[in-house]
C-alpha cells in the first residue's frame, strides 16, 4: 500500500494543481478522466517500440549510446505517442475552447502516462519506496513539465489558424527536444552534464509556471502577448 501511496501521490497533486488554476471554464471530469485513462494505455505501445528502437543503436557506446536512447526511443517515441493522444482526445472537441485548455489536457495524458510508468518503477525495483520518493522530484514533474510545452502549442495552434501546422509541429518537437536533453543528461553519467541537471530541471519549472501564469483565463485571447520559443 505505501509503494501504491508513492506512486499516485505526486501524480494527483499536480493534476490538482492544474485542474485548479482553470478557473474560468473548467473541463468536464469525464474527458479528463478519459485523457488521464488515454495516458495510461498509451504506456503499453510505447514500450514496445522503445524496445524495438533501442535494438538499432544496440551497437552505439558511451555518449552515443546515451543520446539514441534518450532522443529516439524515450523522447521519441513517448512524445510521440502523447501528442496522438491529445490530439485524437480534444482537438475536434467543443470543449477545446480555450488557450488554457490545451495544457490541461496534454498534462492529464501526460501524467496518466507518468502514472502507469510510475507504479512499474516502483514495483519492480527492489529499492520502491527510494524510487518513489525520487521520481516524485524528477520524472513525475517532468512529465507534466513537457505537457505543459506540448498543450500550450496546442491552444495556439487551435487559436491562430494561420499558423496551424507550425504549432501542431512545435507541440510534438519543443517537448521531445527537451525530454531528450533531460534524459540525456541522466544517462551519459557524466559528471558535468549531471551538475547541470538541477539548474536544468528549475529552468523547466520556471519556464512551465510562466506559460501557465500566461495562460490562466483572466482576460482576452491575445496571440501577439504569446512568444513561440
Amino acid at each position: 500500500m505505501n509503494l501504491l501511496i508513492i506512486a499516485l501521490v505526486p501524480v494527483f497533486i499536480i493534476l490538482v494543481y492544474v485542474y485548479s488554476r482553470d478557473r474560468y471554464e473548467r473541463e468536464p471530469l469525464m474527458l479528463l478522466f478519459e485523457g488521464l485513462v488515454a495516458g495510461g494505455v498509451i504506456v503499453f505501445p510505447v514500450v514496445y517500440f522503445e524496445n524495438h528502437m533501442q535494438q538499432l543503436g544496440v551497437n552505439l557506446t558511451g555518449l552515443g549510446a546515451a543520446a539514441w536512447t534518450a532522443f529516439m526511443v524515450a523522447a521519441l517515441i513517448e512524445e510521440l505517442f502523447k501528442f496522438f493522444a491529445v490530439y485524437v482526445l480534444i482537438w475536434k472537441n467543443p470543449e477545446f475552447n480555450e488557450l488554457f485548455d490545451g495544457v490541461v489536457y496534454a498534462v492529464f495524458v501526460s501524467l496518466g502516462f507518468a502514472l502507469v510508468e510510475n507504479i512499474g518503477y516502483v514495483f519492480g525495483s527492489e529499492t520502491g519506496i527510494k524510487v518513489g520518493l525520487m521520481r516524485a522530484f524528477t520524472a513525475v514533474p517532468a512529465h507534466a513539465m513537457f505537457g505543459v510545452m506540448m498543450g500550450y502549442r496546442f491552444g495556439l495552434a487551435r487559436f491562430i489558424p494561420s499558423k496551424r501546422l507550425k504549432y501542431l509541429g512545435l507541440a510534438f518537437l519543443v517537448p521531445f527536444l527537451f525530454h531528450g536533453v533531460y534524459d540525456f543528461i541522466l544517462m551519459s553519467q557524466n559528471q558535468f552534464l549531471i551538475f547541470l541537471f538541477l539548474p536544468f530541471v528549475c529552468y523547466l519549472l520556471w519556464r512551465s509556471m510562466l506559460r501557465i501564469k500566461q495562460l490562466v483565463p483572466n482576460s482576452a485571447f491575445n496571440p501577439d502577448h504569446h512568444k513561440e520559443d
